[in-house]
């Protein structure tokens, strides 16, 4: 079998813009709510129990720096290996390698931590990477925070080259 193209898995799961890059859908949203009370502290309203989309990302494009409130799990699906940058709530970097070659530290699940920032991009000699993201709980707008290219260089110096390459600002 051939390997399908980037344009391929757009159009046939009928993938959209993402703000802060590449293209997604969501696939699941639970019609099960946790209610506010039962929430961590933040979260201003109930939330599903559980969202998913597809994601994809393409050699020109990368997943701009973000945090939401929710813990967000990575599903590796097809593709090329993927990084997704992660940077915990201490200041400290943390790649994790999405992909289908564990011989190169390549995993097919990464897990970020509520709060914590994060952004993505194709590791380097790859076309294009199709994962997955489940979010629990539930992933809403009101949860996402698009990072300011210059308050996070503030916050985290030692950092500074990548957050310039991954921010929008």
């Amino acid at each position: 079998m051939n390997k399908r193209t980037a344009e391929y898995w757009i159009n046939k799961l009928q993938l959209a813009s993402h703000i802060e890059g590449g293209a997604f859908r969501e696939i699941y949203r639970s019609p099960i709510l946790a209610p506010l009370p039962a929430l961590p502290t933040g979260f201003p309203s109930d939330r599903s129990f559980c969202t998913s989309i597809y994601f994809l990302l393409q050699q020109h494009q990368f997943s701009a720096f973000h945090k939401i409130k929710s813990d967000e799990v990575w599903h590796f699906y097809y593709g090329d290996a993927l990084i997704v940058y992660e940077i915990d709530q201490q200041g400290q970097l943390i790649e994790h390698r999405l992909g289908c070659d564990p011989e190169n530290n390549e995993s097919f699940q990464c897990v970020i931590a509520a709060g914590n920032w994060f952004a993505a991009r194709l590791a380097p000699g790859s076309e294009y990477a199709l994962v997955g993201c489940t979010v629990s709980p539930g992933f809403d707008f009101e949860d996402f925070e698009l990072a300011n290219q210059q308050e996070l260089i503030a916050t985290y110096p030692a950092h500074k080259a990548l957050i310039q390459a991954l921010t929008i600002n």
